[in-house]
């Protein structure tokens, strides 16, 4: 699922006050009327290839999944802090994203009773979040139904992120349902960068630490596009303290992925680049922090 439907809507209340400045004369309202249309067109058209060209929860897990990565439980989101983000709007659109990510985690590597477990505790913050209908009794009972199929599981999961979305947006709550897929692509960023991070460096020889790792390596660097593209969504949402944080931090995490330079290193090396850790190394360190201020 590439979210092409999300955020249609994002500058309908700018546009909205800039229409009702009604003190203008004829001539200027036409001409407001004119420019509003043609930024509005704009503006929809942007949104859209910015949130088709975001990763889907369980994109990223199955990515890591596919290269041979070992499973890393230290990775996910504890569930038992969901009763902190529950009472506040913006955390708890963050943290379905990020409970959305680790539930396609723990589904991609068969670890499917944890993953009801995580889709229970991302009900509780849908549900605080009056989000009708998508994390109800028949999802749960079809995820359990379908615990063997991991192609079944991976379709619910992202239908359900879907729904949420849908009705995040028909309620007029353009900024959650950003931050829902937000919190989903950083989860999943940091899970990436988190298994580079944690793979023991005395098991194998420089060389050969390269090559197991560059799997998960290639994983990360091909985020950098979403990373912009996730820069533009935020931006075009609701400016509130939490958002500008994150953007701040992406922007950070943009520069990272630029002073990598590494389209044109492979370019270079014919792609036949073999990346290292060090590489990632303050990409690591800027997703930690913007992961560690949703999720505490």
């Amino acid at each position: 699922m590439k979210f092409k439907h999300l955020l249609y809507f994002s500058f309908s209340a700018l546009i909205a006050t800039g229409l009702a400045s009604c003190g203008k004369s004829s001539s200027e309202k036409d001409q407001n009327s004119s420019d509003f249309k043609e930024a509005e067109e704009s503006l929809q058209k942007q949104i859209e290839e910015v949130v088709y060209n975001i990763p889907s929860p369980t994109e990223i897990p199955y990515l890591l999944q596919a290269t041979g990565a070992e499973f890393n439980e230290s990775l996910v989101n504890p569930r038992t802090k969901v009763d902190q983000y529950a009472s506040r709007a913006d955390k708890a659109a963050l943290n379905l994203g990020v409970y959305a990510a680790d539930i396609g985690y723990l589904s991609s590597y068969d670890k499917t009773q944890e993953a009801i477990d995580y889709l229970n505790s991302a009900k509780t913050l849908a549900d605080n979040m009056n989000v009708i209908g998508s994390f109800d009794a028949d999802v749960l009972k079809k995820f359990e139904e379908n615990i063997s199929n991991k192609d079944s599981l991976t379709s619910i999961l992202n239908q359900t992120i879907k729904k949420t979305e849908l009705f995040l947006k028909d309620d007029n709550r353009t900024k959650l349902s950003a931050l829902v897929v937000t919190g989903s692509f950083v989860e999943g960023l940091y899970i990436s960068t988190g298994l580079v991070k944690s793979y023991p460096k005395d098991l194998l020889p420089n060389d050969q630490r390269a090559v197991v790792l560059t799997p998960l390596m290639r994983v990360v660097v091909k985020q950098k596009n979403s990373v912009s593209e996730l820069i533009k969504m935020l931006s075009a949402s609701e400016q509130t303290e939490s958002v500008t944080t994150i953007v701040a931090d992406l922007k950070s995490l943009e520069a990272a992925y630029t002073a990598l330079n590494i389209d044109e290193q492979i370019k270079n090396n014919k792609a036949n680049l073999v990346l290292t850790d060090k590489n990632l190394i303050e990409i690591t360190t800027i997703v930690d922090k913007l992961r560690k201020s949703i999720t505490e």
